[in-house]
């Protein structure tokens, strides 16, 4: 089975199963902090510059031409996409995207990329839960099921190898991690 491993700044559990049942993790000061070396992209986008998530997610498939194993860079896309979309629709500000790989001069075509999506809103997002009631404990999930929207995080929660959100300056970052190969 696959793990995945969600960071939320603040949370109660830890990867060897304490704490809440929600699966966060506490992030240690500088413990999510993005690889020092490899290769790496990044693009400032403005304030509900919606157009850009096409473009980000263009540049991000050339910078990926090339790495990883089957399908693995159309789930980047697919998930920077989410995170760049909640940036722009949630926050009154721009974003900063970057992507970058860590496992040294092999990197580019085998290395684990990190794609972060930094925001000026220090507020942090609420990942849903599936099969989640309204809020009155009756009824259909919130949003209904046919919504169009509100599954970005778990998206992210199910595809990526390891994903969080931490405080970042005045707004926060939420950054998600995927290994070359599907472990």
């Amino acid at each position: 089975m696959k793990r995945r491993t969600a960071h939320w700044a603040g949370a109660e559990r830890r990867e060897d199963g304490a704490g809440s049942a929600d699966g966060a993790v506490r992030e240690e000061a500088g413990e999510s902090d993005p690889p020092a070396a490899g290769p790496h992209w990044e693009r400032r986008l403005r304030r509900k510059e919606l157009t850009a998530v096409a473009q980000v997610r263009a540049e991000l498939r050339a910078l990926l031409a090339g790495w990883g194993g089957p399908g693995r860079a159309e789930t980047a896309e697919l998930l920077a996409s989410e995170l760049v979309t909640n940036a722009l629709v949630h926050t009154d500000g721009g974003a900063v995207v970057t992507a970058r790989f860590d496992g040294g001069p092999e990197a580019p075509a085998e290395g684990r990329l990190r794609v972060e999506v930094r925001d000026f809103l220090a507020r942090h997002p609420r990942a849903p839960t599936p099969g989640a009631r309204a809020e009155n404990g009756t009824g259909p999930p919130a949003g209904g099921e046919a919504a169009t929207s509100g599954r970005g995080l778990l998206l992210v929660h199910a595809l990526a190898d390891g994903w969080g959100v931490r405080a970042h300056g005045v707004g926060k970052a939420v950054w998600f991690e995927l290994d070359a190969q599907e472990p």
